[in-house]
C-alpha cells in the first residue's frame, strides 16, 4: 500500500511540473533562436517550416500569422532598455532609427496581443507616415495623453506590448548584434 501511495504521489508531482511548465513555455512565449537586440526581441524561425514545437504550439493556441521568412521579420518589445517593463500609464520615448527595411510598422498592442482601444484610432506608425528629424531618426511619445510629433496613445493601460515588423529585410537568422541591426532605444520618461 505505502509503495502505491508513493507512486501516486510520485506520478501527481511529475504530472503537475510537467503540465506547469508547459503552460508557462506555451503563455510565455517561449522559443528557441531568438534574436534579442537591446530591448527587442525576434523569433525569425516561426514563419519558416523549421519552427520548434513550443513557437507552433504558441502559434496554434493564439492563433497568430508569423511574418514569413521571406517577407520579413517581427520583433517585441515588453520592456525599456533598462529593464523596466512598459506601463501604460507613463511617458515612453521611442527613438532612434530602424535597420534597412523596403517597409516597417511599429504598433502597440495590450498585454494579451490585442489593439490597444482609443479615442483617435491610433494603433501604430508605418515608415511611411512617420514625422522624421533631419538626420532620418525619428522620435514616437507613447503616452496617455496626447502630445505634439508623433505619439501613441496607451488610454492608460497597465502594461503593453511594442511589435516593430520590417518587411523586405536583410536582418535575419544571422543577425546577433545592433550594429548589425540598430534598433530604436526605448526609454521610459516619466510616470503619474
Amino acid at each position: 500500500m505505502r509503495l502505491l501511495l508513493g507512486s501516486l504521489f510520485a506520478l501527481l508531482v511529475a504530472a503537475v511540473v510537467g503540465l506547469g511548465t508547459t503552460w508557462l513555455a506555451l503563455s510565455r512565449g517561449v522559443a528557441f533562436g531568438a534574436i534579442p537586440i537591446g530591448s527587442w526581441t525576434a523569433w525569425p524561425r516561426t514563419g519558416t517550416p523549421d519552427v520548434d514545437p513550443y513557437a507552433r504550439a504558441t502559434i496554434a493556441r493564439t492563433g497568430e500569422l508569423p511574418v514569413g521568412s521571406g517577407d520579413g521579420v517581427a520583433f517585441l518589445a515588453r520592456n525599456d532598455d533598462v529593464g523596466r517593463p512598459l506601463d501604460g500609464r507613463c511617458d515612453v520615448l521611442v527613438n532612434g532609427t530602424t535597420p534597412q527595411a523596403r517597409f516597417w510598422t511599429l504598433t502597440l498592442y495590450d498585454a494579451t496581443g490585442r489593439l490597444v482601444g482609443n479615442s483617435v484610432e491610433r494603433h501604430g506608425f508605418t515608415s511611411q507616415e512617420i514625422v522624421r528629424q533631419p538626420n532620418g531618426s525619428f522620435d514616437i511619445v507613447i503616452a496617455p495623453r496626447a502630445r505634439s510629433g508623433n505619439w501613441l496613445p496607451t488610454n492608460g493601460i497597465d502594461s503593453y506590448i511594442l511589435v516593430l515588423r520590417l518587411y523586405d529585410t536583410p536582418v535575419g537568422v544571422a543577425t546577433r548584434a545592433s550594429r548589425e541591426a540598430p534598433m530604436p532605444a526605448i526609454a521610459v520618461q516619466s510616470c503619474r
